[in-house]
């Protein structure tokens, strides 16, 4: 008796098919009550929501307290900036310690007269964190600090023309 013979099987050459159309059926039986809902959200505890915040909280205030117990006006205690080293020109953060330093102190008058644009900057960063403390206690979701691009390109502007004022003979109060 003879085997009976087989063909091969054709080459798929066509284009693939179209996925079936609508929902998929699932690949068991359905439990007895009906569909499995997701699982609720897990609460997040206060603490750990107040953890990110703090953390940013306590290197400023680590930081702050670093550079007002180590006077920057004392030579040897902190690096010359390099672009006013190799240059003579003031940079936008150049007087930015000493600055910090008269503001730990509570000295803002002096604080100004070091870096007022870095003065400005402390004052921005603890209106964010107050925000973003209060939305955490609260446990509402803050929603992510993010500047559009334009925004970012003013604050260049504004930091380039400071620069550049405090650089000329009739911006030097705004040097350091």
């Amino acid at each position: 008796m003879e085997a009976p013979r087989t063909s091969p099987a054709p080459a798929f050459t066509g284009p693939v098919p179209p996925a079936p159309a609508g929902p998929v059926a699932p690949a068991g039986p359905e439990p007895p009550d009906g569909p499995v809902a997701p699982a609720p959200a897990v609460p997040v505890s206060r603490v750990r929501r107040l953890a990110g915040p703090a953390l940013w909280l306590f290197s400023a205030a680590a930081a702050f307290a670093y550079v007002g117990a180590v006077d920057p006006n004392e030579p040897g205690h902190y690096p010359v900036c390099p672009l006013f080293r190799v240059t003579g020109i003031l940079c936008p953060g150049c007087g930015g310690l000493r600055s910090a330093h008269a503001f730990a102190h509570g000295d803002l008058i002096t604080a100004f007269g070091a870096n007022a644009v870095a003065v400005i900057g402390y004052f921005a960063f603890a209106g964010v964190m107050a925000v973003w403390l209060f939305g955490a206690w609260r446990g509402t979701p803050t929603r992510r600090f993010a500047l559009p691009a334009p925004y970012w390109w003013a604050l260049g502007g504004v930091a380039l023309v400071f620069s550049v004022v405090r650089n000329l003979p009739f911006g030097s109060a705004l040097a350091p």
